[in-house]
């Protein structure tokens, strides 16, 4: 990769002035929830931005409040303050149609004491009812300040003039080492491309500890954490680079954290509804998924349907038991929680399972260590010799019934795709084959063919020959 950085611009401001719709504008899509009630966004959320061909990386940030550093605004504060460590620029949002408020200038004297360029945003600024706030912005003694309309897309372009004096450079600077390193990669052979990183989303229900374990992973408070059940709404993706400790080598890892997932009778307000359904299209982006249980509070029916919800997106799933550091009767507990698995998760039984400890790091470099291991196992390729090899020894050990007295004749077998793996099996009369069989057949693929703990889906495909024989 790259030394070079692309520019990293953060949006700053007073709750509801429409930064998380500002940051969904630059986007080009709606990655931020977005919400008339204020403090909707408490943790930093980052996308790729273009503004006519000026690219760079996006920070949506929690709404700034004059709170104390203990309470649940004053952490969302001091991310937002941390946020500006590194960034090239910022967007300091106000709402144009509210006009300046003290809250506003606290922000502004903060701003003009720190390194990073502002440019100021006069959000909302559509029509005559902005034009006071506009005007009222030049006091805060940052510059010109850019009218435009977040909701609306009006005055983007202007924005790209305030950004581009600080940050143009930079930018194409970064587009053209991309560009030579897109050619290498063009030219190196497929066998010797690295992978891409790991996609690892974080699931389970609130107050599993979610966000922690991913701030000790990172080794820095990245997402705001606390006793408070729910703190996380958006679902946050963070770029990583992990040492494995056996080998020494270094693997790149995209972590996924996602708001808690109640039982839906539970979920009631529409914010709440918004964040869980960001947490599931979370697992669908994800390649792994790490269920994370309370070893304090066992495994409960609730877990088991989040984990068939991964296995029936197909994502590859394992279970991570946290705070193993307090848990009692550790050992009856993980055999306990080992054989519920097992019983209520039938499709796919031997799920990796993991004791650790986000308080203190026990378990997280092995459960790191299975997820890649997963991930080759959901991304594998069996040739199609293999394939029909093993297909024919379990037609043999175990032949398919003959309903009526008529035999189902299963032909060939071939894999349709990978992550997860994808199976058609080509024969005749296949509508009456039980599942039972079929499950049969599931089950020999993952105990001989390496597929273990991964969800295989597999067709039946009739023969469209009509003179084909039976």
């Amino acid at each position: 990769m790259s030394s070079l950085k692309k520019p990293e611009v953060v949006i700053i401001g007073r709750p509801n002035v429409g930064k998380s719709t500002l940051f969904n504008r630059l986007v080009g899509k709606k990655l931020a929830l977005v919400d008339d009630q204020p403090g909707v966004t408490r943790d930093r959320r980052m996308g790729d931005a273009d503004i006519a061909g000026l690219h760079f990386t996006v920070v949506d940030t929690a709404g700034w409040e004059d709170e104390d550093a203990h309470t649940l605004p004053g952490r969302m504060r001091m991310q937002t303050e941390a946020s500006l460590e590194g960034a090239d620029a910022a967007l300091f949002v106000i709402d144009a149609r509210a006009g300046l408020t003290p809250l506003d200038t606290e922000i502004a004297r903060y701003l003009r004491e720190q390194s990073v360029p502002v440019v100021v945003v006069a959000n909302k600024a559509e029509g005559s009812a902005g034009e006071h706030g506009v005007i009222e912005s030049y006091a805060l003694g940052l510059g010109d300040p850019v009218p435009l309309s977040a909701e609306h897309g009006e005055g983007i372009a202007d924005l790209f003039g305030g950004l581009f004096p600080i940050i143009g450079n930079q930018a194409d600077l970064y587009e053209e080492a991309q560009e030579i390193e897109a050619a290498y990669a063009a030219a190196m052979d497929e066998e010797e491309r690295p992978s891409g990183p790991l996609k690892l989303a974080i699931v389970g229900r609130p107050n599993a500890g979610k966000s922690t374990l991913i701030n000790r992973l990172l080794g820095e408070d990245r997402l705001l954490t606390g006793p408070e059940a729910g703190i996380t709404r958006d679902s946050i993706a963070i770029d990583w680079k992990w040492t494995d400790p056996k080998t020494g080598e270094v693997r790149d890892i995209r972590l996924i954290d996602t708001a808690g997932m109640r039982k839906k009778r539970n979920v009631t307000e529409k914010l709440e509804k918004l964040s869980v359904a960001d947490a599931k299209r979370a697992v669908d982006f994800a390649e792994v998924v790490v269920l994370l249980l309370d070893a304090t509070q066992g495994l409960e029916h609730q877990d088991l349907k989040i984990a068939s919800h991964v296995l029936e997106e197909g994502r590859a799933l394992m279970i991570a038991i946290n705070k193993w550091d307090v848990a009692e009767g550790a050992s009856g507990l993980f055999n306990g929680i080992r054989g519920a698995l097992d019983d209520g998760l039938a499709q796919v039984r031997g799920l990796p399972l993991f004791a650790v400890s986000a308080k203190t790091g026990k378990g997280l470099d092995q459960m790191l260590s299975g997820a890649f291991e997963l991930r080759d196992s959901w991304s594998k390729r069996v040739s199609t010799a293999a394939l029909n090899r093993w297909f024919d020894d379990a037609l043999e050990a175990n032949p398919p019934p003959a309903p009526g007295g008529k035999r189902i004749k299963l032909r060939y077998i071939t894999q349709a795709g990978t992550r997860p793996p994808r199976f058609v099996i080509f024969g005749s009369r296949l509508d009456q084959l039980p599942t039972s069989y079929e499950r049969y057949l599931i089950n020999g693929i993952r105990a001989k063919l390496g597929f273990d703990a991964v969800p295989v889906r597999v067709t039946l495909k009739s023969s469209k020959n009509p003179y084909a024989k039976d």
